[in-house]
């Protein structure tokens, strides 16, 4: 299945969009290291998946979404070496050399070519910083970085892509040190040169506004090999986006629905990069949260406002009795609907598994907030990802947080084939 492969390990996976992006492009997924429980089912429940569709066998997998075989039965189908590349442990002094230990058995002897993953970005990100009294000094997620370069040191790949949002680009330690100074410096001692660049995920196919600071190191001394992912114009809007999928009211849907999506639609996201339904698959996770009517009554306001003049309804142009926050003087903009009409989103983020208040479906008719599936879309998720919960029963908060700290799966396949084009 994966002989003569370049061989890639994911670390601080998340739900896969980064290695995702990468087994697309021609990787050899080796190895996950994820400490959430929950997004750790996700990885599993996708290996099952690329290990059935290599084996021609995707009907049991469409059993599952199906809810014809639990998640213990697809996963007495498939090897049990495919899912155990899936290490569901922290990743810190502690945990380290037993990760190692898996991994070794795991590679069997072959050479590691990539590192590829990106660390918890709280502790970095503006928003973190801004909420923490300490501004996240002294967080120990500031260096997990340091970890990080233990498998470079261990494994010696050729390339690391390491992934984070750009308040990296500014964070600084208790002593005023930027940490991205700290990461390079550490890089360059165990024999990396690293460049970096600020993506914009809209550039590169994907419906969303999202930044995010990649590091790409190389060992030795060469410069100049920073990928060029093939930018893409945009050709539909948000409002195709999300044509296909069943009309909800606040409250509605279901876990499985047998829908198909019209070949037209089909072709026309093609055509821009995206294809979500690629095989007979029924559609999952497509189920609205239900709403106060209070909140109801605000989405159809901030809706209304934009689709009749173009404006962002702010929380104190509310009338008085919709008003029930103390704080009026920050997050001002905290209901906001996903402009239909525009090629892009605003950025999808973890936050989305609290409330769906920042994620307003734009259809007034609908008067909700985003499914998990919509907003797995906005990460050019395919509609066969499926996102799991601790429980074998499906829920949705897993998902959305999941899908909110997900790397963009196009962006991860545009920086992939890039960094293979000059290998």
């Amino acid at each position: 299945m994966y002989k003569n492969k370049l061989t890639v390990i994911d670390l601080f996976a998340g739900a896969g969009g980064l290695s995702e992006g990468f087994i697309r492009a021609g990787f050899d997924l080796v190895a996950h290291i994820e400490m959430d429980e929950a997004a750790c089912y996700t990885l599993r429940t996708r290996m099952a998946y690329h290990w059935l569709k290599a084996h021609n066998k995707l009907s049991i997998y469409k059993e599952y979404l199906q809810q014809n075989i639990n998640r213990s039965e697809l996963y007495e189908t498939i090897p049990a070496k495919i899912l155990d590349s899936v290490i569901c442990s922290e990743i810190g002094s502690k945990t380290t050399n037993n990760v190692f230990k898996n991994i070794d058995s795991l590679l069997d002897g072959r050479k590691l070519d990539l590192l590829i993953g990106g660390p918890p970005c709280q502790a970095y990100s503006l928003v973190g910083r801004s909420c923490d009294k300490n501004g996240m000094r002294g967080d120990k997620r500031n260096y997990l970085f340091m970890h990080y370069a233990e498998f470079l040191k261990r494994y010696s790949p050729k390339y690391f892509v390491f992934e984070n949002v750009t308040g990296l680009l500014s964070a600084k330690d208790a002593k005023g040190n930027l940490y991205l100074d700290s990461m390079k410096r550490v890089f360059r001692e165990i024999g990396y040169t690293v460049e970096v660049e600020t993506l914009i995920a809209s550039e590169y196919g994907v419906p969303q506004n999202r930044k995010r600071v990649i590091l790409v190191g190389r060992k030795g001394k060469k410069k100049g090999f920073y990928p060029s992912p093939k930018k893409v114009v945009p050709k539909f809007c948000i409002n195709d986006l999300f044509a296909d999928l069943p009309s909800l009211s606040a409250g509605a849907g279901k876990m499985v629905v047998d829908s198909h999506l019209p070949s037209s639609n089909r072709l026309h996201l093609q055509r821009s990069g995206i294809l979500f339904k690629q095989h007979s698959f029924p559609l999952t996770l497509h189920v609205a949260r239900p709403h106060q009517p209070r909140d109801l009554e605000i989405y159809r306001r901030v809706v209304d406002a934009w689709n009749q003049e173009g404006t962002r309804a702010k929380y104190n142009d509310l009338p008085e009795k919709l008003k029930t926050h103390r704080n009026r003087h920050s997050f001002t903009d905290r209901y906001k609907v996903v402009a239909g009409n525009k090629f892009t989103s605003h950025t999808v983020m973890a936050h989305i598994s609290k409330d769906g208040h920042y994620y307003i479906h734009p259809d007034i008719k609908q008067n909700r907030s985003l499914t998990p599936r919509e907003a797995a879309r906005l990460q050019t998720f395919p509609d066969d990802y499926f996102f799991e919960s601790i429980s074998e029963t499906p829920g949705r908060t897993a998902p959305y947080k999941q899908i909110g700290n997900a790397v963009p799966v196009l962006l991860a396949q545009k920086i992939a084939e890039s960094l293979l084009e000059n290998w």
